[in-house]
């Protein structure tokens, strides 16, 4: 399998994948959601307390759930490029404690918040998590802004929250993409061009002269000649005039695959971890059944 990556943004991603098959990319495409590991706030200890200061009582209670709050707290993207981690299981300074006990620095981050109500009201936000450690591991700026729960005066909110480092089969919290997709590539091919002036005639964005030798083969062309195809398919108007004038071919053994990133990572890593994850894993594989056979 190759790969060309045709479109990368900070957080999607195009990649035109050849010699390949629907299978194959399947396959990449389930490791991408279920088995590339990154990091997520997965453990939570809340502080229950009530305080008297300046004659206000203050108290840990807020209008959302100590739930609610934590799924919130669960789906914030944390750090996890080049992050060295090792997931619970496999760390070697814990990996022998039951799973309560487990956490050290080699295997999670911890992050503190406390923030206290005010009369209008605070919004509790992501940049309010402040992380025990490399700062490196601070929540991203564009993320930052992801509202926790608000408070009013009297309400405060402590809490202590770990992150550790999981798998996408395990929760979609440990999930690093999301809208990933796969289609065939295709060629725009153009087989009767009296009929095709139907489309010409539209003053659309596609063109007689974007075809060479009656085919479009670039990517982006053929995205933009799908878009104008829209507009004489069989549910128009001119569906029956325009029929087939023009067609989309499919190439063989190659496939188109996007998705964006959560903000964990970015896109070309999950990429790179997730063909790393699936080769070692066929690799395996291959070498069990040259055991067996």
């Amino acid at each position: 399998m190759d790969s060309e990556i045709i479109e990368e943004e900070n957080h999607s991603i195009r990649i035109l994948l050849k010699g390949t098959d629907r299978a194959s990319v399947n396959a990449l495409r389930r490791t991408m959601i279920a088995d590339t590991p990154k990091m997520a706030i997965h453990r939570i200890r809340f502080t229950q307390s009530t305080t008297e200061e300046d004659g206000v009582v203050w108290e840990s209670v807020g209008p959302i759930p100590d739930e609610i709050v934590s799924h919130r707290l669960a789906m914030i993207p944390i750090p996890s490029e080049g992050a060295e981690f090792h997931l619970p299981e496999e760390c070697p300074e814990c990996a022998d404690m039951v799973e309560s006990q487990r956490g050290c620095p080699m295997c999670e981050i911890i992050y503190r918040c406390t923030v206290k109500g005010e009369p209008e009201g605070r919004a509790v936000k992501a940049r309010d998590l402040e992380v025990l450690g490399d700062l490196k591991f601070s929540i991203p700026e564009e993320f930052q802004d992801i509202t926790i729960t608000k408070l009013y005066a009297g309400q405060l909110i402590d809490f202590i929250a770990r992150a550790n480092k999981g798998h996408g089969r395990d929760h979609v919290k440990w999930q690093p993409v999301a809208g990933i997709t796969f289609y065939a590539r295709q060629h725009g091919v153009l087989n009767d061009k009296k009929a095709a002036k139907v489309l010409w005639n539209l003053g659309l964005t596609i063109k007689e002269k974007d075809f060479k030798n009656g085919r479009i083969e670039d990517i982006a062309v053929v995205d933009q000649l799908k878009k104008d195809l829209l507009h004489v398919g069989p549910s128009t108007d001119h569906g029956r005039e325009f029929a087939d004038a023009i067609t989309l071919e499919d190439v063989p053994g190659e496939f188109i695959l996007q998705y964006e990133s959560d903000g964990a990572m970015s896109p070309r890593t999950i990429f790179e971890n997730a063909t790393e994850i699936l080769s070692s894993r066929l690799d395996n594989i291959s070498a069990d059944l040259d055991i067996v056979l």
